[in-house]
C-alpha cells in the first residue's frame, strides 16, 4: 500500500469518527443523559487517554524534554483549546433541538466563516475561488437543511446553537493551525483538550453533584470520547503528511455524508434526495478552496479533535 493511500484511509477513517458522533450523543440522550454528562465524560476520558499516549510516546522515543514545555505555552494552548469546549457544548445542545443532519451542515459553515476570519486577519481580499467556495457553502446548505421547505418545524434555537458551534469551530482550527505549532500534535492535544475540559468544568460546575448520572463515563461517554477525542487527531495526525493538507482537507470533508446518512439509517432522520443535493455541493465547495489552493491556509485541517 502506497503512502498516500494509506494516509486517505487514515483521514477517512479519522473523518467519518466525527462524523458518527452526533448519534452516539443522540443516542444517549435518548437513554435520559444530558450535555453536562456528555461533554464531561467525552473530555475527561480524552484528556486521560491523551495524557497515557503522550507518557507512552516520551518513554518509546525517549524524549523526556518534549514534555517540559514553558508555562505560558501550555496556558495559550489551554486558553485555545476552550473554543474546542465550547464547540462541543454548543453542537451537543443544538442536536437536542434538530436533527443531526441539519446539525452537521451548520457545523459546516465553518468554511466561510474561516475565510472571513483569514480576511479580517490578514486584511487582503479571498481569493475568487474562496469567495465562489462561501458561496457554494450557503447555498448547498440551505438546501441540505431543507430551509426552504420549512415553516414552524424549524426550530431557531436549535440553529442558533448550530451557528455558534460553527463559530467556536472555527477559532478551534484557527488555533489548531497557529498557536505553537513547534510542538507535536500530541502535545497540543492534551493541552487544547485539558482547556476544553476546564471550560466544560466551568460552565457546568452547578451539575456536579448527586444529579450528575455518572453512569455515562463506562456507557457511552465511552464511545463519544474514542470517536470525538481520542481517534480523529492520532489518525489525522498520521493521515496528513501522507496525503498533504489540500487533500487531506478534502477527505475529512466525508464526515458530512457519513453524518447525514447515519442519521437516516440510524436515527431514521428524513432526507430528501433535494437534501442529498446540498450536501454534495458543500463537498465540491470544499473541494474548489482546497484543490486550488494547496499552498494555503487550510481551514479544515483537523490536527486536534473536534
Amino acid at each position: 500500500m502506497n503512502g498516500k493511500l494509506k494516509g486517505s484511509i487514515l483521514i477517512f477513517l479519522g473523518a467519518s469518527c466525527y462524523g458518527m458522533l452526533g448519534i452516539y450523543v443522540k443516542k444517549a440522550y435518548l437513554e435520559g443523559y444530558n450535555t453536562a454528562e456528555v461533554t464531561l465524560s467525552q473530555f475527561g476520558i480524552g484528556f486521560i487517554t491523551l495524557f497515557i499516549v503522550n507518557v507512552f510516546r516520551n518513554i518509546k522515543r525517549n524524549q523526556v524534554a518534549e514534555t517540559k514545555l514553558p508555562f505560558t505555552s501550555k496556558l495559550k494552548l489551554m486558553v485555545a483549546g476552550t473554543s474546542l469546549g465550547l464547540t462541543s457544548i454548543f453542537y451537543y445542545l443544538a442536536v437536542i433541538h434538530i436533527p443531526v443532519s441539519f446539525a452537521i451542515v451548520l457545523l459546516m459553515q465553518t468554511v466561510w466563516m474561516g475565510i472571513i476570519l483569514e480576511m479580517l486577519i490578514t486584511k487582503k481580499i479571498p481569493d475568487l475561488n474562496k469567495i465562489v467556495a462561501a458561496i457554494m457553502v450557503i447555498i448547498g446548505s440551505v438546501i441540505a437543511t431543507n430551509l426552504l421547505g420549512q415553516s414552524v418545524d424549524l426550530n431557531w434555537k436549535g440553529v442558533l446553537w448550530g451557528m455558534m458551534a460553527a463559530l467556536c469551530y472555527t477559532a478551534t482550527m484557527y488555533s489548531t493551525k497557529n498557536i505553537k505549532p513547534q510542538y507535536s500534535p500530541y502535545q497540543r492535544s492534551l493541552y487544547m483538550i485539558l482547556g476544553g475540559l476546564v471550560i466544560i468544568c466551568i460552565v457546568y460546575h452547578s451539575s456536579l453533584n448527586s444529579d450528575f448520572n455518572y453512569h455515562i463515563f463506562y456507557s457511552w461517554g465511552l464511545l463519544i470520547s474514542l470517536f470525538g477525542t481520542v481517534l480523529p487527531p492520532l489518525l489525522f495526525t498520521a493521515g496528513m503528511p501522507l496525503t498533504g493538507i489540500g487533500l487531506g482537507a478534502i477527505l475529512s470533508s466525508v464526515e458530512i455524508p457519513v453524518a447525514v446518512l447515519a442519521a437516516s439509517l440510524l436515527l431514521k432522520e428524513n432526507v430528501s434526495p433535494l437534501q442529498w443535493f446540498g450536501v454534495i455541493l458543500i463537498l465540491i465547495a470544499v473541494g474548489v478552496m482546497n484543490l486550488k489552493n494547496k499552498s494555503g491556509p487550510d481551514h479544515l485541517s483537523k490536527l486536534e479533535c473536534n
